[in-house]
């Protein structure tokens, strides 16, 4: 995980995770619609998934 996903992820969170396929963004951005907070920490993890 670089420091630009993580930079990413805070800002805006379903850009950062757009090379981990189409159900990890759209679960970020629905999260991130329903509050900035949990799609940053769904991005988070996503991110820090090490099978990925």
């Amino acid at each position: 995980m670089s420091i630009w996903r993580v930079i990413l992820a805070i800002i805006f969170p379903p850009l950062a995770v757009i090379g981990k396929g189409c159900g990890s963004i759209l679960i970020v951005l629905i999260l991130t619609c329903l509050g900035w907070i949990p799609g940053v920490i769904a991005a988070l993890i996503i991110l820090n998934n090490p099978e990925n």
